[in-house]
């Protein structure tokens, strides 16, 4: 693989390109038990697509509208927030090409600044952050679906716990089995939510044209300050999370370095075009005090245009988070398999299932966690240690490839982004950040407090790695993961990934 010229940002030649360009072809021959290369352009661009686009784009309006103040502001917010999300998109394509490993963030931290911090990072992921939000996903999803059935009283909670867990167990499933199950899941259903939104957009537009423009009039009044104009971006950020969803799955893309871009660009196109329909749809039809009284702005949307139709909106909206979750358990399996094949998770979960060449451990183990965060009655406070571990993430994600420009300016680097957009997003990170110290601080204090209850782990677990194991252990674990690999049928990948 050849090297970026010095100062050469972009695209380099067909020179460059040529290592990572092998096609699918080769692994459809190759029998050999390791993933496989079978997401093409199109499955890659509906899984950005599909993993941005779910519950957020019916719910965080309200957050949105909320801190900006104002109808105008927060269309510009929602605008910045696509911005933003591209700009954090070219950077994580440069840091997929230049360490072409799954698991986004993790792998990229990890080679920037090593096993400590990675492992962190892991951490939290592993523990707290994805089995919480597949959990809130799978709870979404079974609120919607029941709704319709309970249209005078609230759905009884045990209800939608059995529902949710029907959800994960469904698509774990699905991605144990075959991967192209998975991708096909998130092609259905990216369609279904777009359906939805089509038909928002649409009724919202023949509101606009029969008149309903009031709502845009003094469009800036009530403009918030810097604290509120954050919180709104926390909103709006909310409902753009999943932009990085390609590159977890980069080991199996077809042709990574032609179609990721393709996938990034159209993609992003799709959802921010769609987000910023969608909300003047919204605006057409309901004034800033209802969007601001009710948590579900599709519902109400759907009430006042739709008539005796109304009832299709909750149905794709349970839809939609039903693909996001397929997504998000599609990438959480992967950076768990990258995990454990750096020695930082259990060594099962970088095992392959030898006929179906899916990281079936690592998904497993994904629906059992969601599960077990579905017995959580509070589990949607969780949902507010987000933002901070996100962005923290993110921000340190970034900042590895401005640390690799510096320290390593010979790394091969297919794809070489402006070096002012790594620097912008990862100060916008910071802000991000911070800012939560002054509008909230215990949910930060939270997060770190998380993050640090890994440490013991690293030190006893981690560190102990390359060293044999404690007699007294070696006859638990070894015994328990034998037992495991012939009851799953799995066994380590017999080759790396062909980049």
């Amino acid at each position: 693989m050849a090297t970026s010229p010095a100062g050469q940002e972009g695209f380099q030649n067909d020179e460059t390109r040529e290592p990572l360009n092998r096609s699918s072809s080769t692994d459809d021959d190759d029998k050999s038990v390791s993933l496989k290369r079978k997401i093409s352009l199109f499955n890659a661009t509906t899984l950005i697509v599909g993993g941005i686009i779910g519950g957020g784009i019916f719910i965080s309006p309200k957050g949105v509208l909320a801190g900006s103040g104002s109808i105008g502001l927060s269309l510009i917010v929602w605008a910045a927030c696509g911005v933003f999300s591209l700009v954090g998109s070219l950077c994580y394509l440069e840091l997929g090409f230049s360490i072409p490993k799954s698991g986004a963030g993790y792998a990229y931290i990890l080679e920037g600044f090593g096993e400590l911090m990675a492992f962190l990072f892991l951490w939290v992921e592993f523990l707290i952050r994805n089995p919480v939000s597949e959990a809130i996903s799978a709870l979404t999803f079974a609120t919607y679906v029941a709704q319709p059935f309970f249209p005078t009283c609230e759905t009884p909670n045990r209800l939608k716990v059995i529902l949710a867990a029907l959800c994960i167990l469904i698509l774990t499933f699905i991605n144990g089995a075959k991967v192209r199950w998975g991708t096909r899941v998130i092609d259905l259903f990216t369609v279904a939510k777009m359906i939805a939104l089509v038909i928002i957009v649409v009724a919202g537009f023949v509101m606009i044209g029969q008149g309903s423009t009031q709502n845009f009039q003094s469009s800036f009044s009530g403009v918030t300050v810097i604290g509120g104009v954050a919180q709104a971006l926390y909103s709006g950020l909310y409902a753009y999370a999943g932009w990085d969803a390609a590159n977890y799955v980069i080991e199996e893309i077809v042709d990574p370095l032609r179609n990721m871009p393709r996938a990034i660009f159209g993609g992003l196109a799709i959802v921010t075009t769609t987000y910023m329909l969608t909300n003047v749809a919204y605006y057409a039809v309901l004034t800033k005090a209802e969007v601001l009284g009710v948590d579900a702005v599709a519902v109400a949307f759907a009430h006042r245009t739709l008539g005796v139709m109304a009832w299709c909106i909750p149905v794709f909206v349970a839809m939609s988070t039903f693909g996001t979750l397929n997504g998000t358990v599609l990438q959480s399996s992967r950076m768990f398999f990258v995990g454990s094949r750096e020695g930082h998770l259990p060594v099962l979960l970088s095992m392959v299932h030898v006929t179906r060449f899916t990281p079936l451990p690592a998904v497993l183990t994904t629906g059992i966690l969601s599960t077990i965060m579905l017995l959580f009655g509070d589990v949607y406070t969780l949902i507010n240690y987000y933002s901070f571990i996100r962005w923290a993430s993110v921000g340190t994600a970034v900042a590895a490839l401005l640390f690799l420009r510096w320290r390593k300016p010979d790394m091969p680097r297919p794809y070489k982004t402006p070096l002012i957009f790594p620097i912008l997003f990862f100060l916008a990170c910071v802000f991000l950040v911070v800012i939560q110290f002054y509008t909230d601080p215990y949910n930060p204090l939270i997060g770190i407090a998380l993050m640090l209850s890994g440490l013991p782990f690293y030190f006893l677990c981690v560190r102990r790695k390359d060293k044999p194991k404690p007699k007294w252990l070696a006859r638990v674990y070894n015994p328990v993961v034998d037992a495991l690999q012939k009851l799953l049928q799995v066994c380590p990948p017999e080759k790396p990934p062909d980049f």
